[in-house]
């Protein structure tokens, strides 16, 4: 698991930043807002974590917006770098809130 105190940044790939943005209509910001507000849920993503660690955040925007993130922690474990970021679904919303 990342130790998200450690983490000074985020790393953009342009691919994947432009998926979030035209198939989910998430911005860069919208993602990386979630890592800065509570409650926040991280689970190990061991399925696709063949060539590196991979996570999923649950979390919500400053405008109360419900993500899901998958990302890696790159740099030393400074930088988040966000893979894919979409609407939770309904069985993600039901976890979150009563996991979080």
């Amino acid at each position: 698991m990342p130790d998200l105190d450690q983490i000074s940044g985020f790393d953009w790939d342009d691919g994947n930043a432009r998926k979030s943005a035209d198939k989910h209509d998430v911005s860069m910001a919208e993602a990386e807002q979630v890592f800065f507000n509570e409650p926040l849920l991280v689970v190990d993503d061991p399925k696709h974590s063949t060539a590196e660690p991979r996570f999923h955040a649950l979390g919500r925007t400053d405008r109360g917006r419900r993500l899901h993130i998958t990302f890696t922690v790159r740099a030393g474990g400074t930088r988040i770098r966000v893979i894919s970021a979409r609407d939770m679904s309904r069985r993600e919303r039901t976890i979150y809130e009563t996991q979080a």
